[in-house]
């Protein structure tokens, strides 16, 4: 597997993990899910630029 693959899957299993519907996760709002957007859009650029 690369490292890629490994990336998706962890981005992944954090998205589900931080839905506001998730009786764990329920009194935290958004605010989870807004850091995963970001680390995102780092990997993103990341990618994008070749450095990943």
């Amino acid at each position: 597997m690369s490292l890629g693959t490994i990336l998706l899957i962890v981005l992944i299993l954090m998205l589900v993990g931080v839905v506001p519907a998730w009786p764990h996760s329920r009194s935290w709002g958004y605010g989870p899910s807004g850091l995963l957007g970001l680390v995102v859009v780092v990997l993103l650029i990341l990618w994008l630029m070749g450095r990943l």
